[in-house]
């Protein structure tokens, strides 16, 4: 492999440097260990998992028709069958429905119920103040500006 500024450390193309092992992997770690660490405060304070925290916190932040199930789908990071599952849990409890879409009979619309929001703006608490502590009061407002804009350009496209 040539010398070439940016070029990828010489070696087989199949490993990570140590310093890529542990960005990499440190993400990954850290990432696990938030999702189940605020995941388990939501059911301790709410039984409601950080799934359906996700979903409500969209639906409370979207049109107040509701959102497409597909779309709600695609926010939420989860499969549409892994969504329809869910969405049925919510029902259930009374903190969605769901309609038909009048600009298309075969899409479904999911609309945050009253109690849909009084659950969220309760969770809500408790999540932000999960957040802030375990994760943002660890960073300098520095580091925090940097990680955001990091963040930024790796969602940009390649």
């Amino acid at each position: 492999m040539s010398n070439n500024t940016g070029a990828i450390a010489e070696g087989p193309a199949h490993t990570l440097s140590e310093q890529e092992l542990a960005v990499w992997g440190g993400f990954l770690r850290t990432h696990s260990k938030l999702i189940r660490t605020l995941d388990a405060g939501l059911l301790e304070e709410h039984e409601l998992p950080l799934s359906s925290y996700e979903v409500l916190l969209y639906l409370a932040n979207g049109p107040e028709e509701g959102m497409r199930m597909s779309e709600l789908a695609d926010s939420v990071l989860l499969s549409r069958s892994g969504l329809t599952r869910l969405a049925d849990r919510l029902e259930t409890a009374g903190l969605i429905v769901r309609r038909e879409c009048k600009s298309d009979q075969r899409g479904l619309l999911a609309v945050i119920t009253d109690e849909g929001r009084r659950t969220f703006e309760e969770a809500r608490r408790t999540h932000l103040a999960g957040v802030r502590e375990r994760f943002l009061s660890r960073l300098s407002d520095a580091e925090q500006r940097m990680l955001g804009e990091i963040w930024e350009r790796l969602l940009r496209p390649a």
